[in-house]
């Protein structure tokens, strides 16, 4: 059969989706567009602006600087042509020099001169010594002005106040000197000028801020060496440009300088992008709001319209899914609806007749099997280790007559409600474990762990000293494990399972024991057998008839394992073969050292070694081993898997679990499983079965 390919997008979807896209092309490519060529236009603008702030910055302080040299040479030469006068000369000159230039607060020539505007110091109440500090932390700049270098300083950290700098060569006598101008930048912060969104800065060769709206950035001593257009500003030759570059912090700039030829000074001038296309950046948004909006209503209405066609096929295509996974439950196609005159109707009303159809064909054989159908029927036979398990009533025969004779010719459907009773609890342990239910025959079970998993054998080709054949041999080990674990489990839940039955039929019985022809439920106790090892799994019959199972030695083992339950007085055994799969991590035994591990205490199983053998051909004789309990097995969890809703039986959980019973004499007080005299126990006779060839 052709796979069915999953909806992945329902009718629904795609039309929303194609209006979307129609209203997103629309509408976005105009705001993208919109955006683009005033995006360009105002970059263009602000990068014009940029540069033309830093220009007018630039020439402004050109000519404050220009100004405040030349007044001070001027000073210079002043006090140079009357120094064969008197002093009261020199003094008046530059008395009046500092009354004119206020900002000034000292010129110095180191070794020489130190000409200090006192009204200046006293104003501002810092100490005239700050002079000879800062003259003595930069000799070395000093000794390269008097070589002829220019250099602006900052020394606002030293003064406390904006305060700058300039080194200036100077010539005096015949010997290089350095003129060194202390002056306030409020005149250069003036020059510079202000702006809302741009700001104008002020730095030397070096990097180092000078002049700064925020006076604390300049006392910090802040550098820009690091930045992107000092960099830019070095490498070039050009007197001014710009640049759009990425900060450290990964902020966009747009950036602007100019240089200033005196004291290889520069202004910077940048502006944030995001500011400057802060306006632009707002239409885009009420754009790509009322795109939204647009797209807003126009789902709605796609929604509404088609939602009447996409939900039912979304829920036709949940359980064309919930098919293929196997699940054929009627509960699945109770939400398709079938009263619709269109074809969605027909289409739900097929769908639901096909469900009726695989939900009976899965309980006439089993939905695994149902699924292989669906999915593809693979008809070869496949060797897999699996868990075989067998069981049957004890005493169906006289059960059997005790109906006839209570209910004559209505005994038929009297029993087959028993058993259907019986069997469906049953059932339900095997499925909850993870097992499979193979066929009824009688009042016997066959069902089977592993035989559906996935696993195949090609491993056992490679060489066993391979870390390949290594690692899939204990993955494959873990899996059988796994199966014989469950398959106890399910085993366990059974004996619960039966111990309720037997309650809950006294009840029943108890109940309509005045009535004529009063239904009854009898009281049963039942024999399983658990083997685990290799079998053929696959359909196997004649081409009119075929059905999926499992042959092979280790399945008559496992029936004769159950027909032993008699004679060993037990109601669970498993063979030696799976006690050795289980014992070292799962059973408390001498090879394990009496103790499991903490991740295994929850799956924990308590068995007893019958003190008689059995023969089985090729391998010599065996032990079977009665199961006593798993001590730590939770059954309200177990149920509640598949009943959420499940509340154990008080009276019963003392078949399983923390209340169950310790020993195998224990599990015989409890099930009125009289001792066996194993003295006189001949397995090999008790097997009527089927024989082990």
């Amino acid at each position: 059969m052709e796979k069915k390919k999953r909806v992945k997008f329902s009718i629904g979807f795609k039309l929303v989706l194609i209006i979307s896209i129609l209203v997103i092309l629309s509408l976005g490519s105009l705001t993208y567009m919109v955006s683009t060529v005033v995006g360009q236009s105002i970059s263009t603008n602000t990068e014009d602006s940029n540069l033309t702030l830093a220009n007018q910055g630039a020439a402004s302080i050109k000519n404050e600087l220009t100004s405040i040299r030349s007044n001070v040479f001027l000073m210079l030469d002043m006090l140079e042509a009357a120094a064969g006068t008197s002093g009261v000369l020199s003094r008046q000159t530059s008395a009046y020099f500092f009354e004119r230039n206020p900002t000034i607060a000292a010129v110095v020539i180191p070794g020489d001169k130190e000409l200090i505007n006192e009204r200046f110091f006293l104003s501002n109440e810092i100490e005239t010594s700050y002079v000879a500090q800062f003259v003595e932390q930069n000799s070395e700049k000093i000794d390269s002005t008097e070589k002829g270098e220019s250099f602006a300083v900052n020394a606002a950290s030293i003064f406390n106040l904006p305060i700058l700098v300039f080194m200036f060569p100077w010539q005096e006598g015949g010997s290089d000197q350095a003129v060194l101008i202390f002056f306030t930048s409020d005149s250069l912060s003036n020059a510079l000028g202000s702006s809302r969104t741009n700001t104008s800065c002020l730095v030397n060769f070096e990097g180092d801020v000078l002049v700064h709206p925020d006076f604390e950035l300049v006392k910090s001593g802040m550098n820009l060496s690091k930045s992107p257009l000092i960099d830019f500003m070095k490498k070039t030759e050009q007197e001014s440009g710009q640049k759009l570059y990425t900060d450290v912090d990964g902020i966009e700039y747009y950036g602007a300088f100019e240089r200033i030829p005196i004291a290889d000074v520069s202004v910077l001038t940048t502006i944030q992008k995001e500011v400057a296309l802060g306006d632009l950046r707002k239409q885009t948004t009420t754009n790509i709001y009322v795109t939204l909006a647009v797209l807003f209503l126009a789902v709605l209405f796609i929604f509404c319209y088609s939602k009447t066609i996409s939900h039912p096929l979304k829920k036709l295509t949940f359980v064309a899914d919930e098919i293929k996974k196997g699940n054929f439950s009627l509960d699945v196609f109770e939400d398709l609806k079938t009263k619709r005159s269109d074809e969605i109707g027909i289409l739900n009303q097929s769908t639901k007749d096909e469900g009726k159809i695989l939900n009976t064909v899965a309980m006439l054989t089993n939905k695994h099997v149902v699924k292989m159908l669906i999915d593809g029927v693979d008809f070869d036979p496949h060797l897999k280790d699996a868990t075989m398990f067998f069981s049957d009533i004890r005493g169906f025969t006289a059960i059997s007559d005790g109906f006839n004779k209570r209910f004559g010719a209505e005994s038929a459907s009297q029993i087959i409600a028993f058993l259907d009773d019986y069997m469906d609890r049953m059932s339900k342990c095997v499925n909850l474990s993870g097992g499979f239910v193979d066929k009824f025959e009688g009042d016997a079970v066959m069902a089977h762990w592993g035989a559906f998993r996935s696993d195949n054998l090609d491993f056992e080709k490679l060489d066993v000293n391979t870390e390949e054949y290594k690692e899939k041999f204990a993955e494959h080990q873990s899996h059988v494990k796994e199966d014989a674990v469950n398959a106890i489990r399910g085993t366990i839940a059974m004996r619960y399972a039966l111990m309720l039955y037997n309650k809950q039929a006294e009840q029943f019985t108890k109940e309509h024991e005045g009535e004529a022809n009063a239904p009854y439920k009898p009281h049963i106790r039942i024999g399983c057998g658990l083997n685990s090892g290799r079998v053929t799994a696959g359909f196997m019959g004649s081409k009119e008839k075929m059905e999926f199972t499992v042959i092979g030695d280790a399945v008559n083992l496992a029936s004769r394992t159950e027909s032993s339950n008699k004679p060993c007085g037990t109601d669970i055994l498993i063979t030696e073969d799976t006690y050795n799969i289980l014992k070292d991590d799962f059973i408390r035994c001498e090879s394990n050292n009496f103790s499991i591990k903490q991740e295994n205490l929850e799956r924990e199983i308590i068995v007893e070694q019958i003190p008689v053998t059995f023969e089985v051909k090729g391998k010599g004789k065996q032990h079977f081993y009665g199961v006593v309990n798993m001590p730590n097995f939770d059954i309200e969890k177990f149920f509640k898997a598949a009943e959420p809703d499940f509340v154990a039986d008080e009276d019963c959980v003392k078949a399983v679990g923390v209340k169950g019973p310790k020993t195998l004499a224990q599990v015989r007080e409890m099930l009125g499983i009289p001792t066996p005299d194993f003295a006189g126990v001949n397995l090999d006779a008790e097997e009527n079965k089927v024989t082990i060839s």
